[in-house]
């Protein structure tokens, strides 16, 4: 993805150094929005004021890393006119659109859903992403399927929300609905409350509840409020050239594939979702990861990678069992084989520092093989596929992938054609013949999954 930041690497993080921050809410006289203000002469300051909220699908900051799916369109569209993001991080929904209305920053990206209330209020650019409105429950309290259930339900949504209009619409033909609010950043502290059930049920934009089943495993979706709603950026109106800048710019990231793709960067890892195995890394994160935290840190330290992603490769490789063995000889938490082992002089694979840092250091060895043309984060799947399944096979996929047309240096391709490996009229024309090629692909979707889980449980 062009310009993307590279997940799992240091070098691709989103750092404090390249961007300002600013986490109090600007004071009531602090407008810089005038009659005056256009998008030429914010270009001559060399300044975007973006105000925001922290959520894990929107914003959220981690030691000195500041990141989110909306820091990632932000700072493209930034890019695009010359000019840094400076983010201003609000206390709540009303508290960020009432900013934008009093012309104390340039734009809102929050996630927000348009509506009719807040177009009365504030200029929406295009849509980017949809989203449903999704009833959030405790697998073991009530599970409403219909309004008529909702109805009797401990229901608290966010105060200033769409969830707010949606319901206030729903009520005029379902009396019964009644609800609490909570005003907060997002979703994400009654979502929290479902899951210590403090109250039955919440709601939540689709996307953000599947995140957060990723952290509380007992959540379960049993029904929405809503079909597709689009979700957009705010401004204020005096802002002359706003409206074109962003319909222009907008119109070109859906044209060329880039917000498509960062949908699948940031959510594509959402489709999947497995309890038991939920479950079963959450309680380890508690239990197994605290005694080999400190291995991970230290060989990210020596490296290119993020500990967390070396957590989660590990938890891949042998859900942090350090005595873990295979069928076919690989132990330890890495899962080195004998010969891998041999060869970075790591004498005891079961030894977890050494582990750590053998594993870490063959990861970083193919990285640096995987072709220079491979860029951004491909780099890293390709680099991980080729820890699972050799190197030799990586480049016979490319082979493959290159014959029919498609890019050998994506990722989104090369996952597609790695699973030819295992077919005689395939295998039987490139160098290294057979693979198993589903599992690289496999192998590659588990660690990221980690990888977001993680990082969503242990951010620090």
């Amino acid at each position: 993805m062009k310009n993307k930041a590279r997940i799992g690497l240091v070098a691709g993080a989103t750092i404090l150094s390249g961007l300002v921050l600013t986490q109090c809410q600007p004071s009531e006289d602090a407008a810089i929005v005038t009659d005056s203000t256009t998008i030429d002469s914010i270009r001559e300051g060399g300044e975007l004021v973006v105000l925001t909220l922290e959520s894990p699908t929107t914003y959220r900051r981690s030691a000195e890393v500041e990141e989110g799916y909306e820091i990632d369109i932000v700072q493209e569209f930034a890019d695009s006119i010359g000019v840094k993001p400076r983010y201003v991080v609000m206390d709540n929904v009303e508290d960020l659109i009432q900013a934008i209305e009093d012309g104390r920053g340039h734009i809102g990206a929050a996630g927000l859903t348009m509506t009719e209330a807040r177009s009365a209020r504030v200029k929406f650019g295009p849509a980017y992403k949809n989203v449903e409105e999704a009833v959030v429950c405790h697998q073991k309290g009530p599970a409403p399927t219909s309004l008529e259930a909702l109805s009797d339900v401990k229901l608290t949504v966010l105060a200033g929300s769409s969830y707010v209009e949606t319901l206030q619409a729903l009520k005029a033909d379902h009396a019964g609905l009644n609800w609490a609010t909570r005003r907060a950043g997002s979703a994400m502290p009654m979502l929290s409350a479902v899951a210590m059930r403090r109250v039955d049920c919440t709601i939540s934009d689709s996307h953000l509840a599947e995140y957060a089943r990723r952290l509380y495993p007992d959540l379960i979706i049993p029904m929405t409020v809503s079909d597709d709603r689009p979700l957009g950026w705010i401004y204020n109106q005096k802002i002359g050239g706003m409206d074109t800048a962003l319909k222009g710019w907008f119109a070109q990231q859906h044209t060329n594939g880039y917000l498509e793709e960062l949908d699948e960067h940031w959510f594509g890892h959402l489709d999947e979702f497995d309890y038991v195995e939920v479950l079963r890394f959450v309680e380890r994160v508690e239990d197994r990861l605290p005694e080999f935290k400190n291995y991970f840190q230290a060989a990210a330290a020596t490296t290119e990678f993020d500990w967390h992603l070396l957590a989660a490769q590990a938890y891949q490789e042998s859900h942090w069992d350090p005595d873990a063995v295979s069928g076919t000889g690989v132990r330890g938490l890495m899962m080195l084989t004998l010969p891998t082992a041999k060869e970075l002089g790591v004498k005891d694979r079961t030894d977890p520092a050494q582990s750590v840092e053998g594993g870490a250091r063959y990861l970083q060895r193919l990285y640096e093989r995987v072709p220079d043309a491979v860029q951004g984060e491909d780099r890293l799947w390709f680099a991980l596929a080729a820890y699972n399944v050799g190197m030799g096979h990586i480049y016979d996929a490319r082979r493959i992938a290159e014959r029919k047309g498609l890019d050998k240096n994506s990722w989104d391709d090369l996952r597609t054609v790695l699973p030819l490996l295992s077919k005689p009229e395939y295998y039987k024309s490139v160098k290294h013949g057979y693979a198993r090629g589903h599992e690289p692909v496999r192998y590659v979707r588990k660690v990221r999954d980690y990888y977001n889980m993680l990082r969503a449980n242990v951010p620090v």
